[in-house]
């Protein structure tokens, strides 16, 4: 048997000091991005380093984003996630192990990465985006999103953009984002105000197909079926003076024992604890894989972002691995009718004879909306409100009631999502 000698100190030194020494020496050069008569130097690898970076999720993505920024030379990185690691995490969340089950996701990632990588300092929190103010989100120097929630990438960027305050260069923080299903993945740099931002991009997200409802209350046949009638009637039924929150265990438990109830009534197998949480978070299916590709991608960025030492990317990448592989970069043009960083109503084309209740359920439907329970109100009065209770049963009758009866052509109305913190504002033009 070969004995293999260990590692002496001056060995493992030499080795803890590679990374550093090429990551020296790429900064110490001239770039594409870098003022001709200025060498870079100890003053990029201090900006490097001296980078306060936020990272949004703990998961798949999260989990590369946080290994790649650590071995790429940041030293300050703090972490949000709310989740606990559950077992079929362990196949793709690599910083996690079987004894990790049940804590929480940011803890236990920061915990591993600095154990490995010698002079990062990582601080997590374990809840919340939203429990956050601006004054946290204004320490960063940019925030990477690592997220499964087209919901909280709205938040987050509608926080962002209210932050831009146009004296003072410090309050535009760029925002990294990237996003997989599957074989897919995309990337994004987005400034804030400066260029299109995730809800300009909204209708790229198309919003996944209804089931019927007949479907849901009469025969289910599947176990997302199930999910959703827990999600849609259940929830109305029982708890409708609450605002679900997919965020909240305790709110998906409930969902998810009303829909086993369901299913074993219909002796339908599949309902899971994590199904129900894909199913009503809209949470797509992730690999291993296409999770490394875009934290990569997204890393890069950040790393071009705080040295300058390439140009960063403008401002969208897609990477399809399904068929071959095949990426592409384009730029996404800002929307001057976006209700984040826009400053026009959106015209809407509807049927004057639709009730105002298609037109809620078209606002779910459509694309570049994707409304769960909005409140409306025309320039005069409201035409409808989720809450509270009160005001609901006072505007329910106007649920009946044609456009026409409600508003007039071309008149702006405001919506309102208790899961946004964004104040929607549509024109509603008449047509057939």
């Amino acid at each position: 048997m070969v004995k293999i000698p260990a590692y002496s100190e001056t060995m493992r030194k030499n080795i803890d000091e590679l990374p550093r020494t090429y990551l020296d020496n790429l900064l110490s050069k001239p770039g594409p991005a870098s003022d001709p008569d200025w060498v870079p130097g100890p003053e990029t690898i201090s900006a490097l380093e001296s980078s306060k970076v936020l990272v949004i999720g703990a998961g798949g993505l999260g989990c590369e984003i946080l290994k790649n920024l650590a071995l790429s030379g940041f030293k300050d990185i703090h972490v949000i996630d709310m989740d606990t690691i559950d077992v079929s995490n362990l196949n793709r969340q690599f910083l996690f192990r079987e004894a990790d089950v049940g804590k929480s996701k940011a803890e236990v990632a920061a915990a591993f990465v600095e154990k490995r990588v010698k002079g990062v300092k990582i601080t997590p929190y374990n809840g919340k985006i939203q429990d956050k103010d601006e004054d946290y989100y204004m320490q960063f120097k940019m925030v990477i999103c690592g997220l499964d929630s087209i919901e909280a990438r709205r938040w987050i960027n509608a926080t962002l953009v209210d932050m831009v305050d146009m004296e003072d260069p410090e309050s535009l923080k760029p925002l990294i984002d990237g996003g997989t299903e599957g074989f897919k993945g995309q990337a994004r740099v987005i400034l804030p105000t400066m260029n299109s931002c995730i809800e300009c991009q909204l209708d790229m997200h198309a919003p996944r197909a209804a089931v019927p409802l007949c479907t849901l209350a009469t025969i289910p046949r599947q176990p997302s079926h199930c999910i959703e009638w827990a999600h849609i009637i259940a929830w109305e039924e029982h708890r409708k003076d609450e605002v679900l929150d997919t965020d909240d265990p305790e709110h998906i438990t409930w969902l998810y024992q009303k829909a086993l109830a369901r299913a074993q009534d219909f002796n339908i197998p599949g309902v899971t604890y994590s199904l129900t949480q894909g199913v009503v978070k809209n949470i797509i299916p992730a690999i291993a894989s296409t999770n490394a590709i875009i934290a990569a991608a997204c890393c890069n960025e950040a790393f071009k972002i705080a040295t300058s030492c390439n140009p960063f990317l403008q401002n969208y990448m897609m990477y399809s691995g399904d068929e071959g592989v095949y990426t592409y970069t384009f730029e996404t043009e800002r929307k001057e009718d976006c209700p984040v960083c826009g400053n026009l109503a959106r015209n809407l084309t509807v049927n004057p004879n639709m009730t105002l209740q298609d037109l809620i359920d078209s606002l779910g439907e459509r694309a570049e909306a994707q409304l769960k329970k909005p409140t409306l109100r025309s320039e005069e009065k409201s035409l409808y409100s989720q809450f509270p209770q009160s005001l609901r049963e006072q505007t329910a009758p106007n649920l009946s009631k044609k456009l026409s009866e409600l508003v007039v052509d071309g008149e702006e109305i405001g919506v309102s999502d208790p899961a946004f913190t964004i104040a929607f504002k549509y024109k509603l033009i008449f047509g057939s």
